[in-house]
């Protein structure tokens, strides 16, 4: 492993130690979910027990309209990780986002972890992960197909991550080329690209530039979750930066208006950032995305119980978002929409 791999390890490992609590949660910025309530629906004539969660994910179905985020990759820890989420996608038929494979590229070796994975769970969704900064720098149509290869990747999603960059002691927070870039690389790769914000958000502008630029799928990770310019100030043993904990676009905000691309474009909208509950999970579809997603709430989760604790957390979850269906006379995901929802302001 050479040095550099070696570096990324440990920083991924101190990533880990510090999102297994909630240090890191932003300490004011909410996910904009709390602003919204379910419109009850008294007269509901649907029938539960017909309500059907199952979901297209690009040319795969899956039984929920749920992602496992992209956590972690890059040392021996990570990789057990993604093998026990593995079991855990595996078990519901749901997508499992990878972490970043930037290691692979720099020497790291973690190949036989990666493709453990889709050993593991032949059958899923896979998302390969790589970052926008290694894209900015050229990464090759050819690199890209060999990490998407490796995992047998369904998918290939560039993490947006500038604040983090920008704040992290080793960032390299220099995205020059990234729109031009990531348009060679859809065109000279075959699975669909995904972009992916890290915790800050994606604006309907930004979401619209790569849109243009040929990606399949936006991925909000907006403000109200984890933080990871506070993962950084953290590991920084360093406040001189906690202006920058907060910032961002609440997840909710990110959905609501990327959503309104839909009408001019075909893609797949992920919400995520701060979904931590089934509620969160059921604004966020209703608001338009096609799927919701978490990252930490499911590490903690897989700390806690391991991979039957991870199972029960989200079927739990859509155990909820079917009664919210019903309650709101929705009898598909397609009839649950915002027309479902009121902002509580409307309400007083």
């Amino acid at each position: 492993m050479s040095a550099s791999s070696g570096n990324i390890a440990s920083r991924k490992s101190e990533h880990l130690e510090l999102c297994s609590s909630d240090r890191v949660a932003f300490k004011t910025k909410k996910n904009g979910f709390e602003n919204y309530d379910f419109i009850h629906n008294a007269a509901t004539e649907v029938e539960i027990d017909k309500i059907n969660l199952e979901k297209d994910f690009f040319s795969k179905k899956v039984n929920y309209p749920f992602i496992i985020s992209c956590m972690t990759g890059g040392e021996e820890k990570a990789d057990n990780i993604n093998l026990q989420l593995a079991d855990a996608a595996s078990f519901l038929n749901i997508p499992l986002g990878l972490g970043s494979q930037r290691h692979t590229l720099e020497g790291g070796q973690t190949h036989n972890g990666v493709s453990a994975v889709r050993k593991r769970a032949p059958n899923i969704p896979i998302l390969s992960n790589i970052g926008a900064a290694q894209v900015a720098k050229g990464i090759t149509s050819e690199q890209l197909i060999l990490l998407t290869d490796l995992a047998e990747a369904d998918a290939v999603v560039i993490h947006l991550n500038p604040l983090q960059e920008l704040i992290q002691k080793e960032g390299e927070p220099n995205f020059y080329g990234l729109l031009k870039n990531t348009e060679k690389l859809v065109k000279g790769t075959t699975v669909p690209v995904i972009i992916k914000e890290v915790g800050a958000g994606i604006s309907k502008e930004t979401a619209k530039s790569f849109l243009n630029a040929g990606v399949k799928g936006i991925d909000t990770a907006g403000a109200g979750g984890t933080s990871w310019s506070g993962v950084e100030i953290l590991r920084n043993n360093d406040l001189a930066d906690n202006i920058f904990w907060d910032w961002g676009l609440p997840t909710s905000y990110c959905i609501r208006t990327i959503s309104e691309l839909k009408a001019d474009n075909e893609f797949l909208l992920i919400g995520s950032g701060g979904v931590n509950d089934s509620f969160d999970a059921a604004k966020a579809l209703a608001l338009g995305a096609d799927f919701a997603a978490s990252a930490r709430i499911i590490f903690q989760k897989l700390n806690y119980g391991g991979a039957e604790c991870v199972i029960d957390f989200i079927k739990g979850w859509f155990e909820d978002i079917k009664k919210i269906l019903f309650l709101t006379g929705s009898a598909s995901l397609e009839e649950f929409n915002k027309t479902k929802l009121i902002k509580k302001k409307e309400m007083f």
